[in-house]
């Protein structure tokens, strides 16, 4: 019996025949280097064909294709249509532009196929020593810990979830949030929406996150914010967190670190900075001086996969207190045995430190980008796009035609055509749909602005000066509304 089922298997997936798959691997692999390679030439982004939204409509396939017949899938429909933040043209969003080399670890890492929740393994090794070189980086002490995340969404939750372990202790992890302890946090107004997201996964209510106005600079107002702690203890609540911003979202702020700081220490309360793309400027010797005071923070979530130019996904945070993060996620489920030996050695594990037990091999390509370039040339990347940052400034400074809506604080460059809203969202839509360069929307101080990000390692002057140029030729032009 047992003879006759196992004749009744199909068998492995493996290919039948490696040569040809070989062959078909390295067709593909050739296509992307291609792809990278030729990127200029390419739109940044295209409107998407409805002939190719089709191809997408159909049922689940009962039956197999042949490997080279789903790749021409990809190269007709897949390709042509992504959002184009490879392209040194995309302003759009706060999207790095990767790298080969990130393309080839992340085959790597597929090849591997590595669980790195946890398991006595080098991926987990590796992992440890990313964790390292984050803290050395941060002024972190030696018993800091560390996490790959999806993103910085993810590790501003984990923060939040440390945050709030701290201030109710173990048993908010079995009885939730006590009915007469109302935990508060304060972030700043042009904070990332993720960190009242955060508020409202732990239980805690996105109301009871105050979003402190900001001042001039974009900062948050430190006066409004010790107002605020006062007003809110004053009511019998209990502040727990402050979150600051290095990199706010619309414009690239960075919060003022040092006071921040302070407020939090006088008033016992958990320091975290949201650094999703801004901390990592720490790279860059003239930018670091802009972070002071980071060094001082409980937590810090950034992302490998901005400024650091890693493919997506590669976000991470960092904490100062090691114990503190284990105890807020650490768990002995039977199925998690621990050992001295074998394969269940060597924990606490990465899923002791997070929700995830399952984990892809994140650290591998941030390695491998660390390893290839080295962090003076990561550095350097990121302080030019800064430069360039301040050019587009000065090219905008000097046209009549067009306003500047709030300070370079870094790399993110908000302005618009002196006309109606109606014509500067018009004008935002045409230059995505042109295929020359493609910024986003934002509203600044009541004002729809054209918002550029300059995130990408392949980002020239001449890109801005493409930008600039379609912007001024657009805006003699007759747009209709978006």
């Amino acid at each position: 019996m047992a003879k006759k089922t196992q004749e009744n298997f199909a068998g492995p997936l493996d290919p039948a025949d490696w040569q040809q798959f070989r062959a078909q691997g390295h067709r593909m692999l050739d296509d992307m280097i291609d792809y990278l390679q030729g990127i200029r030439q390419r739109p940044v982004w295209q409107p998407i064909p409805d002939s190719a939204r089709a191809a997408f409509r159909s049922g689940m396939p009962a039956q197999g294709s042949e490997l080279a017949e789903v790749h021409q899938q990809f190269m007709d429909h897949i390709l042509p249509h992504t959002v184009g933040n490879v392209h040194p043209g995309f302003f759009g969003w706060v999207h790095g532009g990767g790298t080969p080399v990130g393309m080839l670890a992340e085959m790597l890492a597929a090849g591997l196929n590595a669980n790195c929740g946890g398991r006595d393994h080098i991926p987990i090794e590796l992992e440890r020593q990313m964790v390292r070189w984050m803290a050395e980086l941060f002024e972190f002490p030696p018993h800091a810990s560390g996490l790959f995340a999806t993103g910085s969404s993810m590790a501003n939750m984990i923060a939040v979830l440390a945050a709030r372990y701290r201030a109710l202790g173990r048993e908010v992890r079995t009885h939730g949030v006590p009915p007469k302890r109302q935990l508060v946090a304060y972030a700043s107004a042009g904070a990332h929406g993720c960190i009242a997201q955060a508020m409202d996964l732990a239980g805690l209510g996105s109301a009871n996150l105050r979003k402190i106005p900001v001042n001039a600079q974009f900062q948050m107002d430190v006066m409004a914010l010790e107002t605020a702690i006062t007003a809110d203890r004053q009511a019998g609540l209990q502040p727990f967190l402050i979150t600051g911003t290095a990199g706010t979202v619309d414009v690239g702020a960075i919060d003022q670190l040092p006071l921040l700081a302070a407020i939090a220490e006088r008033n016992r309360l958990w320091f975290h900075v949201d650094g999703a793309y801004g901390a990592l400027a720490a790279l860059s010797p003239p930018l670091r001086p802009l972070l002071e005071g980071i060094e001082l923070a409980d937590s810090i979530a950034c992302d490998f996969h901005k400024w650091g130019q890693v493919p997506y996904d590669a976000g991470f945070i960092l904490m100062r207190d090691g114990a503190a993060h284990l105890d807020t996620f650490a768990s002995r489920d039977t199925y998690l045995r621990r050992d001295t030996r074998g394969m269940a050695a060597n924990s606490p594990w990465p899923c002791d430190f997070g929700p995830d037990l399952s984990r892809g091999f994140r650290a591998l390509k941030t390695w491998f980008t660390f390893q290839v370039f080295g962090a003076q040339r990561i550095g350097q990347v990121i302080h030019e796009t800064c430069l360039l940052a301040q050019y587009l400034e000065e090219r905008v400074a000097a046209q009549a035609e067009l306003e500047l809506l709030a300070p370079v604080a870094l790399n993110i460059v908000c302005f618009r055509y002196r006309a109606s809203d109606a014509f500067n969202a018009a004008l935002i839509v045409r230059l995505q749909e042109s295929g020359i360069a493609a910024p986003s929307a934002t509203t600044i101080q009541g004002q729809l602005a054209i918002r550029v990000a300059i995130v990408n390692h392949r980002t020239g002057q001449q890109d801005i000066d493409a930008l600039l140029d379609a912007v001024l030729k657009l805006g003699t032009s007759d747009l209709e509304p978006a």
